[in-house]
Formats: C-alpha cells, sequence, structure tokens
C-alpha cells in the first residue's frame, strides 16, 4: 500500500483527511426509520455528514448507518442520533499488484463491483445485495455463499480505521491493535465510527459464473449434498421448502457455482467481463396482508422447485444474476406489506444440525410460519471476531411475515429450540431476541464488553439493538 510505484497505484480521489477547517455543524432532522425488513419502526434524530471532517462522536448517543439493509433496530436510535454514512464513499487508494483496496466506509459493495470488476476484481464476501457499505459489512461481519471456504468478510479485511469516543482515530488490523479490531468486526457499530477499510480483493477473469444445480428430494438430502466434497464448489447454497411436509420435508435446490475462466466460457462471450444487465423492476405499493400466507407460499414454493430442479447441467450465468438475484426487484420488502416482517437466521453447530433443522420445520409447518424465501448454508470455522455470527454448522435464513399476532411468541419458542440445540442468532438480522437469550447464545460476550467499557466508558455508542439486548449492561 506504501509504494511509490505510480503504475501499481490507482488512486480515484484525493482526499484531505486531516482537513484543518472548521467542519460545518451537521443538520438534523427526525425522522421514521426501519431496517430492510420494516419492523420495528423508531423516530431517530438524523445526521448526514457530507466530508471525512464533519465524522464526529459529539453527537450522543449516537449509531452509524449504512444503506439501513440489516433486518431489525440494529442502525435505529430512537429520539436519540443516527449518521447517514452513504455520502463517506470515496475510493482512495488501491493497489494493482496486490489488489488491496483502501475506501470510505460509506462506499458501497455495488460501487466497488462497478469499478473493479471490469478491471478483473471481485469481492473476496458479499452478502445477497449488492446495496451495503462497506462499514456495515465490518460492522456485521457479514458471510457468503463461500464461508465454508473463505469464511467471514473480517477474514479478508487489512485493516480499518475506527473513530473513538474520544474523538481519537485508530488504524486497527488483526495484528495491530488486534483487541479493537476484533471487538469491531461483527460488533454491530458499537465500538465507534468505521470511516475508512482496507480490503484485500480477489482476482477472477470474468464476470460470469459457472452455475450446477442439485435437486434434493429431502433434508438429509440437502445435508449430503452440502456436505460433499464431490460437488462443492467456491460458492454453495440451498433454496429450501420450509412448508413442504412428510417425506418431502426440507426438499432443496443446492446451487453450486465459481467464477468462470476463460476456456470455461462459450464462443459467444466476446467480451469476459460485459454483460446485459437486468431492466430494473420497482413493487410501488405496499401488498395487501392475506398476499403472503402459507398457501400462496406454499403454490410459489412447488412451481419454484418443479423449475429449479430442471436445471441438472452446468450453466453460465453473470455473477449479478447468481449473487443478487432480488436486487433488481426494488423495493421488493413491500411484498411483506406494511406491518413488514423478520428475517430469522440461526446457525447450529454440526453434530446437532440434522435433527435441529429437522425439529425447525417440523415448528414452522406445524404452526404455518411460511417463510417466501429459505435459504441453506453450510459454515467453515468460526473466526476470531468476538460477536461475529458464524460457527461450522449448519445455517438456514427465513423471511416470515408478521401478519399474524402470534408470531412473534412463536418466534419466540423457536429461540428456545435453537438454544436447546447449541444455536444462535444473527445479530444484523434480529429485531426481536431477549436479552438473555443473546447471553446464553454469544459465549464471547463479556471479552467484548471488556473493550467496549475501556474505549467508550460512557457509552456514547449505542443503538435500539444495544439497549434491547442489553449489550452494555442494560445502561440506558
Amino acid at each position: 500500500m506504501q509504494s511509490d510505484r505510480s503504475s501499481a497505484m490507482l488512486r480515484f480521489m484525493i482526499l484531505e483527511l486531516n482537513d484543518k477547517k472548521t467542519a460545518a455543524p451537521l443538520r438534523e432532522y427526525k425522522t421514521d426509520i426501519s431496517g430492510w425488513n420494516l419492523y420495528p419502526v423508531s423516530r431517530s434524530i438524523l445526521l448526514r455528514p457530507e466530508r471525512y471532517s464533519q465524522l464526529t462522536p459529539d453527537y450522543v448517543p449516537l449509531i452509524a448507518r449504512g444503506c439501513g439493509r440489516s433486518y431489525g433496530d440494529a442502525a435505529q436510535n430512537s429520539d436519540r442520533y443516527v449518521m447517514l454514512m452513504e455520502r463517506l464513499n470515496r475510493m482512495i487508494a488501491f493497489d494493482e499488484e496486490t489488489g488491496i483496496l483502501r475506501a470510505e466506509a460509506g462506499t458501497t459493495l455495488g460501487e466497488i463491483l462497478e469499478i473493479f470488476v471490469p478491471r478483473g476484481w471481485f469481492l473476496p464476501v458479499t452478502p445477497g445485495t449488492k446495496f451495503v457499505t462497506l462499514g456495515g459489512c465490518v460492522a456485521a461481519d457479514v458471510h457468503g455463499k463461500n464461508h465454508h471456504r473463505d469464511g467471514t468478510f473480517s477474514k479478508h479485511v487489512q485493516g480499518l480505521e475506527v473513530i473513538l469516543a474520544d474523538g481519537s482515530k485508530r488504524w486497527c488490523t488483526p495484528k495491530q491493535d488486534s483487541e479493537l479490531f476484533w471487538a469491531t468486526v461483527g460488533g454491530m457499530g458499537l465500538t465507534g465510527i468505521i470511516s475508512e477499510v482496507a480490503l484485500q480483493l480477489t482476482p477472477i477473469e470474468s464476470a460470469y459464473m459457472v452455475v450446477k444445480h442439485h435437486p434434493a428430494a429431502h433434508l438429509e438430502e440437502a445435508i449430503s449434498i452440502l456436505s460433499s466434497l464431490e460437488k462443492d464448489d467456491h460458492y454453495s447454497v440451498a433454496w429450501i421448502d420450509c412448508l413442504a411436509t412428510g417425506k418431502q420435508m426440507g426438499r432443496s435446490v443446492v446451487m453450486n457455482g465459481h467464477h468462470a475462466q476463460l476456456h470455461e466460457l462459450p464462443s459467444n462471450i466476446k467480451d469476459p467481463f460485459k454483460f446485459k444487465s437486468r431492466a430494473p423492476f420497482s413493487i410501488p405499493l405496499f401488498a395487501p396482508a392475506w398476499l403472503l400466507n402459507s398457501w400462496t407460499i406454499k403454490g410459489f414454493n412447488e412451481i419454484y422447485y418443479r423449475m429449479q430442479s430442471r436445471k441438472m447441467d452446468k450453466f453460465i450465468i453473470d455473477y449479478d444474476r447468481y449473487f443478487y438475484p432480488l436486487d433488481a426487484i426494488s423495493n421488493w420488502n413491500k411484498l411483506y406489506g406494511k406491518k413488514g416482517f423478520v428475517q430469522y437466521q440461526f446457525v447450529v453447530p454440526l453434530h446437532t444440525a440434522a435433527a435441529a433443522l429437522q425439529q425447525v420445520l417440523t415448528f414452522l409447518t406445524t404452526n404455518r410460519l411460511g417463510s417466501f424465501l429459505g435459504v441453506l448454508k453450510k459454515f467453515g470455522k468460526a473466526g476470531e471476531g468476538l460477536l461475529s455470527f458464524p460457527f461450522e454448522g449448519f445455517t438456514l435464513a427465513l423471511d416470515i411475515p408478521l401478519g399474524n399476532k402470534k408470531t412473534l411468541a412463536l418466534l419466540n419458542a423457536l429461540d428456545e429450540l435453537v438454544l436447546k440445540h447449541e444455536g444462535r442468532i444473527y445479530l444484523a438480522k434480529d429485531a426481536r431476541m431477549k436479552p438473555e437469550t443473546f447471553r446464553a447464545m454469544y459465549p464471547r460476550l463479556d471479552g467484548w464488553q471488556r473493550v467496549k467499557e475501556e474505549i467508550d466508558p460512557q457509552n456514547k455508542f449505542s443503538s435500539d439493538l444495544s439497549r434491547r439486548l442489553e449489550m452494555d449492561g442494560g445502561a440506558r
């Protein structure tokens, strides 16, 4: 990163990071905000800095917010301050030899892909949407379809700058100021303002993916395919029918893939980095409450399973359609109606996964908790982030509509089932977990709280999530 060779360094913007000019006061405005799942809603005081020098912890209590794509209250702060980071999206430097990008934390994955895929570089880890920021990916320590091979986002972060509660700026890495680093990745923005990130990109030969579908008639077969070394690929994920019953319970389509090399592309693709963009489609209005129910979801699942199971041969698809199928539909969250939905994601260890998943699916079908989108993945070994979500096992993510008054109570019962099987719920997708459940699921919480107390003793950085889960010991 410090090389003087201009040919090895691509600079997109020269930033005066040590701006000596006095930053203009930030304009405040109060409004209702929510996560992508539209639940819960809170009235927060929003701040929108336009430049780096306006990043300050003087507004307290404070939480930073990227694109608002978390599924819960992690980036909300009722009657308190929320700092919007999306204007701080400048790319500072890129080393063409090492593939290390340094950028402001408000830079989105979509902006990175637009610039770097044509240059032969891709994200080392990506969640299911590109409309998220670097800072958000660090704060949630996001994972992707390649966790079993490449771990979480933090494994590829070379360093990050954090603005602490006292206003000081600290550059930390996995080895330098490592306690702050491992408390910040997965720390949900509660250790300070993540202002810059240095990320290791991965080289690719094309913008295309080689994909193979493996239909699974039931849960046992789905687990077997996801665990198979013979059928495994760099990326691996399964769509799962969460309402199928009997012998078909847990039927799935496992979708494996890898970045296509030049020799794997068909002759009709002349430019390996060019593909036809999808025409955007928008959901203009909230869907009626009755649209998504156990019967309509069951019908959709039947059609989807049959269609995807027919793709028996390998096929080529561009990365955008493979990684981000829902990004082509703006405001798809409106399909769940004004009451919104809960995205419930948990992980259970390998030794109890089969029994746990079977019991969860039985619970869902018995209580008619239909999920329009069910995603099953196998995780690799846990990373070092003190509050990072993944550990070795299987994870299931569910989208559950909130139209039924009993849904939240049923999800509390589901928490107990997950906990009984030594499982854990993902903080970035949590909107209603109880503090005692959280404490039982995150054994490294004490270590995180020790770092938090050291760098933020007055608890200047807090959120609706942190107060609900009593992450700071219950301070209000």
